[in-house]
């Protein structure tokens, strides 16, 4: 069964411009894939490696490394990391963008701390790093650099000039902490560069979740969003989990069109048949 012979997923095109939240008693969307820092879920086992990660990163401890397969939450973690930091104490590079040399990764950095530094050479970049680092300390600011989708960093000198970077420090701290955000490839990566993996003071892997974390997510999500009463019944979650391997991404992909599509059909709830079915014309299989 393929969503076009079933007309299962044929529904009026205004329907998905449509806002769906009041009909469901939500004051906003709850399974948006963005990292707003309100919807990350803190399992127990989250909510221990969330403290420590903070801790590395309010203490002036070095660097720290979030991992994870894709989906798994790590740049929204790492957000919610940065919100949660005084911001009238701290100067954050947040790099998104792959560096293919070491001079284009401190470029980077410059730029993202507040500076061009076009014609710099490399040994002007990292002076006027150094100052602009030495002037936010004496200013009571503590300076972090996020490179987030770190995986795509390959060249062995970016990983030296990240380690040259943190040997930047007074006797009892770093002058600069780093959060390193990325795919599992990352953590292999740093391991051939030893003195960069001595300097990660804080380590986490974020996995899929179980299917009563992921239960708990889906809860979670749409008391955030203003519904507090279940709106999808367990079996109906039991399907999501199963679909989606735990993944937030995907939990967060059926859940959002099972919403859609609820609201289009005036169900009252999203049951296991229906949601069943939902997958099925998604997957295009008809299994």
């Amino acid at each position: 069964m393929d969503s076009s012979e079933s007309g299962f997923l044929l529904f009026p095109k205004w329907v998905a411009l449509s806002v769906y939240e009041a009909y469901w008693g939500l004051n906003e969307k709850p399974f948006e894939n963005t990292p707003d820092p309100r919807f990350l879920y803190r399992s127990r086992d989250m909510e221990d490696l969330y403290t420590r990660l903070f801790y590395t990163l309010s203490s002036r401890h070095g660097a720290a490394l979030i991992s994870g397969e894709p989906g798994c939450g790590k740049t929204m973690m790492a957000r919610a990391l940065l919100h949660d930091l005084d911001p009238d104490k701290t100067e954050i590079a947040l790099l998104n963008n792959s560096c293919r040399t070491a001079e284009e990764f401190l470029r980077e950095v410059l730029y993202q701390l507040g500076e061009e530094g076009t014609e710099f050479d490399r040994s002007r970049l990292v002076h006027r790093i150094h100052e602009l680092v030495f002037e936010a300390y004496n200013n009571g600011r503590e300076t972090i650099v996020v490179l987030d989708e770190a995986q795509l960093l390959e060249a062995p000198a970016i990983f030296e000039e990240i380690r040259l970077l943190l040997n930047l420090q007074l006797d009892d701290a770093f002058l600069i902490t780093l959060l390193l955000v990325g795919q599992p490839q990352l953590t292999e990566r740093i391991r051939k560069h030893g003195a960069l993996d001595q300097r990660i003071a804080t380590r986490g892997f974020l996995r899929p979740f179980d299917e009563q974390a992921s239960c708990d997510y889906v809860g979670y999500r749409l008391q955030t969003a203003g519904r507090s009463e279940p709106l999808f019944s367990p079996d109906a979650l039991e399907q999501v989990f199963e679909y989606s391997n735990g993944i937030p991404r995907r939990i967060n992909n059926i859940c959002d069109i099972a919403l859609v599509i609820g609201y289009s059909r005036t169900l009252e709830g999203i049951d296991g048949d229906w949601m069943k079915r939902l997958i099925q014309a998604e997957r295009g299989d008809g299994a």
